[in-house]
This record gives C-alpha cells, sequence and structure tokens, in this order.
C-alpha cells in the first residue's frame, strides 16, 4: 500500500494483538536496545552472520517500534507462522521493548549505552533505565556494554550475563573534560564513584569505594584503537580496519562481533566481515558540493554525547576544515521547540587552528551562534544562515574540507543538494 513501514504491523496488531506470540521462530534472536549505536550495529551483526551463510531478518528501515518489529516479522514469516529466516536481529526502541517483548522473548538482548536523549521523550536515563528492566526476562542472555555503568547494572546480581568494553587505550584520560558527568554517582548507591581511567564522557573503567560496584570483566574486549589509522584490535588477536574513526563506531563494532560469537560465526569470520565494512544506513555519507569535498556525520538531535563525538572526528582532522551544523527543526517524530540540549554539547572543542569556517544554518541558527558565543569562538568563525540552501551555496564555494553534522530530521535537506559519492 506504500504506507511505510509500521502500517501493516499496526493494522495486524489491531486484529490480533498477540500475533507475535504465534509466530515460530529460530535459535538464533538478537535484540539491540540502547540510546545510540542500535542502527549500525544490528546492520553489521545483519552483515557478518550473511557472511557466515546465514539467512538473516531485520528490520532494516529502523522502524524500531512495535509496530515496525511486527511488519518484518510477518513479512520474513510462512502462512503458518514460521520464521523463514536461520537469524531475527531486532533493532528495538528502548522505549517500547517491555511491550514489543511482551509476547515473544529474544535470546539475546544486547544494550549498547544509556546517555542523555531526546529529554522531552525520554528524561533521564535512569528512568529508561527502569523502563528496559520491565521489558527483561529471566530467558533472555544480556550483552552488556561494561564500560557504561548504568548499563552495567543490569547485570547485577543476574546470572550469565555477558560484557563487552574496552581496555586501557592511548588517548584515554583520568578525567571527565565533559560538559557534565553522568558517571558521577554509584548507580546502585547513590554514593560518589572513582574512575581509573575516562575513554568519553562518563564510559570508561570506574568503581564505587562505598558498595564496591565495579566495571565488570569483558568476554569481547577492545584492546586496540588506532582512530588516525582507522583500525582496532579485538580480544589482542583480530585486527579490524575500519571505515570510520569515531569511537562509537569502535564500541558498535565490538558489540557486533560479540554477537557474531554468540551466534556462532568463527571469530575469524566475523574480524574479516567487519573489516572496512561499509555502512548502508546512512549514518555516514560523503559528497562533493560545488567546490568542496565533505562527509555527512548524522548525530541525534536532543543527544549531546552523539554530537560530541562526531565533533571529536572533526577536530581530529589534521587537515584545515570547515564545519556545518543544521538545526532546522528538532525532531521529526514529535513538536518540540527545545534546544537547551545545545548546552550540554562540547562545541569549546572546535577552537582548534584547524577549524576554519563554522556554519550554522538552519531555524535555530540564532540558538546555536548564543551557544557559540558561550563557548567563546570568535564570531569572525562563525557563519549564519536561517536556510540550509544558502548555508550550502556558501559552504560549496570554500576549497576546505567540509563536515556537515545534523540528524535524521534534517539530512535530506543537505544531502538533496550534493553529490554523495561512495565511502573510501
Amino acid at each position: 500500500m506504500g504506507r511505510g513501514s509500521s502500517w501493516p504491523g499496526k493494522i495486524a496488531l489491531k486484529l490480533y494483538p498477540d500475533i507475535l506470540s504465534h509466530l515460530q521462530y529460530p535459535d538464533t534472536v538478537i535484540a539491540v536496545t540502547g540510546s545510540n549505536g542500535k542502527t549500525s550495529t544490528v546492520e553489521m551483526i545483519a552483515h557478518v552472520l550473511r557472511e557466515g551463510g546465514m539467512k538473516v531478518a531485520y528490520n532494516k528501515e529502523g522502524s524500531n517500534q512495535t509496530e515496525g518489529v511486527t511488519t518484518f516479522l510477518l513479512n520474513d514469516a510462512t502462512l503458518g507462522g514460521k520464521i523463514r529466516s536461520d537469524a531475527v536481529l531486532l533493532e528495538s526502541d528502548e522505549r517500547y521493548m517491555r511491550r514489543t517483548f511482551k509476547f515473544f522473548h529474544p535470546r539475546c538482548l544486547i544494550i549498547t549505552n544509556l546517555y542523555r536523549d531526546q529529554m522531552t521523550r525520554n528524561g533521564h536515563p535512569e528512568w529508561i533505565y527502569d523502563i528496559i528492566r520491565r521489558g527483561l526476562h529471566d530467558d533472555m542472555m544480556l550483552v552488556l556494554n561494561a564500560d557504561d555503568p548504568l548499563v552495567s547494572k543490569f547485570g547485577a546480581g543476574r546470572k550469565g550475563t555477558l560484557y563487552f568494553g574496552a581496555d586501557h587505550l592511548e588517548g584515554d584520560t583520568t578525567v571527565n573534560d565533559s560538559i557534565y558527568n553522568d558517571g558521577k554517582y554509584c548507580p546502585i548507591c547513590m554514593k560518589p564513584m572513582e574512575y581509573e581511567y575516562y575513554h568519553y564522557n562518563h564510559i570508561g573503567k570506574y568503581r564505587c569505594t562505598s558498595c564496591g560496584f565495579a566495571r565488570p570483566d569483558t568476554r569481547w574486549s577492545l584492546t586496540g584503537v588506532d582512530l588516525e589509522e582507522g583500525k582496532i584490535v579485538i580480544d589482542g588477536k583480530y585486527k579490524i580496519p575500519l571505515t570510520f574513526n569515531g569511537i562509537y563506531h569502535c564500541y558498535n563494532t565490538l558489540a557486533a562481533f560479540a554477537a557474531a560469537d554468540l551466534a556462532g560465526i568463527p571469530k575469524e569470520t566475523a574480524a574479516k566481515a567487519l573489516g572496512g565494512y561499509i555502512l548502508k544506513s546512512g549514518r555516514i555519507v560523503d559528497f562533493t558540493l560545488n567546490k568542496c569535498e565533505g562527509r555527512l556525520l548524522l548525530s541525534k538531535h536532543e543527544n549531546s554525547i552523539s554530537y560530541d563525538r562526531s565533533i571529536d572526528v572533526v577536530v581530529k582532522d589534521p587537515r584545515k576544515v570547515n564545519v556545518m551544523f543544521i538545526v532546522d527543526a528538532i525532531s521529526r517524530k514529535y513538536f518540540t521547540s527545545d534546544s537547551s540540549w545545545l548546552w550540554d554539547i562540547d562545541f569549546e572543542k572546535l577552537n582548534r587552528d584547524n577549524v576554519g569556517k563554522i556554519i550554522l544554518a538552519g531555524k535555530y541558527c540564532n540558538d546555536l551562534a548564543v551557544r557559540f558565543e558561550a563557548a567563546g569562538i570568535a564570531k569572525e568563525k562563525t557563519e549564519l544562515f536561517e536556510t540550509v540552501l544558502e548555508a550550502s551555496l556558501y559552504a560549496g564555494n570554500q576549497t576546505d574540507y567540509l563536515y556537515v553534522i545534523t540528524c535524521f530530521s534534517d539530512k535530506e535537506k543537505i544531502l538533496s543538494l550534493v553529490k554523495r559519492k561512495e565511502l573510501s
């Protein structure tokens, strides 16, 4: 009917509310939830499992609420209700997984991270923790990010929980240099927590000196990360070249490696499949715009850590670069004009010699301008444009490499004006 990825499932659930409980699932059913990284992680897991010879069904459109999950599952089922594929992968919205898993349970649930995300919708991460907790069942194997204290809390006292995380890496810090620190207090006893090192924001090696809650041991580990060279080492043995050098991507790749291992894919096969894999989800897009080359980094609005990681890519680029921020619509799902989340982003990092012009575009360009002024960035470095078209005309006449940082709601406004390239 041409109504997208959710409508068929919505109609099916209206007619048959518990239809998901009547499907026959394969042995391998893996779900991924969390604030960031769901779509990319599921896509990589699907790629590795296919490279390992498995037939895979997953919600590649990214429709991760119950209706979208229902649509893709029914799409892969026979009239008798048997799933045709060898493996089912589910990207599950953290707010909806308790409803999705009411009638069936994944064998394995991967939780990537819990950050401040869409505050007008999701409130505080601890509230989201409680919502996810209500969707957990005893027959689920939890695979958790050990480096996120709120995520690892899900495994406290729970047998059979497995963890992935990063060892001490070059570039780690002993202080949290972010604007805020959501790992300052223990999620168990709420007393101050100590960190041996931070990978970024509140992600690192932590320990509560009051109750003893601490980063757990990992089954899968990032033992080496070279973001300049674009490669990681897993478990001291498996070397994987990356097409994108963000620390986020390193964690997502590790989570995909862990999922493939649990699905029975040989580790050598998983490492080879992940090496140089180019995401198809459009999170990263290379382009040309008139005189300049550039890259789009999709970063969730109302999610400061997502923006921080994209900014890290910009400031670590050894070239002279320009950067464009587009905030023309806060959300594509609900109305809000709240821009307070801009004050949680570490824009101060852009006070670097390699960063040339900073182009602020869209309806909220003045909100951005106030935030950049507070960040101490010289006004002569910033250019304001109320439309993406005007900003693109200006940026396209510059010769320095251009990064564009924006969200799903605004990405087509820039992509419609550029010529896309294959990632190299």
